[in-house]
């Protein structure tokens, strides 16, 4: 009887006992940090656009011009948006976003051979902000070279 009461008493205090927290989510996959001595050039776009704006020919014009004259393997281009729409839909702009600033380069002389292209849709924020907040400068395409 003795035993049957120490041991309801030690369920009853294991059972208010707190339970722990669950661990904590992964962090999300690093993005690859722009190699030692690249150069970065950055296109911004206009909310919900994909068409390179005029004010984005002289950035693309110097990325090209650098990338002829010489020393560049690879052309890294990359499409982002800001948070605001839904997630799937902000993927799917930011690889059209970085097919039109690749075919941009191809126009002006970068070997199509050369470049690598994708979107990282709201990942990758320039400037975090909660969803649906739609801020400029996380609307971009890199270019890295």
């Amino acid at each position: 009887m003795k035993r049957a009461i120490i041991l309801c008493s030690l369920l009853a205090v294991a059972a208010c006992a707190p339970i722990p927290p669950p661990p904590p989510p992964a962090p999300p996959e690093p993005v690859a940090a722009a190699p030692v001595g690249a150069r970065v050039f950055t296109v911004f776009f206009e909310w919900n656009r994909s068409s390179v704006g005029r004010g984005a020919t002289a950035i693309l014009q110097q990325a090209a011009a650098v990338y002829r004259a010489g020393g560049v393997v690879r052309v890294q281009v990359t499409g982002h948006t800001d948070t605001s729409g839904a997630v799937r839909y902000n993927q799917k702009l930011s690889e059209r976003r970085a097919r039109q600033v690749a075919d941009a380069l191809v126009a002006m002389g970068v070997p199509p051979q050369t470049i690598v292209f994708g979107g990282v849709g709201e990942n990758d924020l320039a400037v975090p902000t909660p969803d649906s907040v739609r801020e400029p400068r996380n609307r971009r395409v890199t270019i890295t070279e």
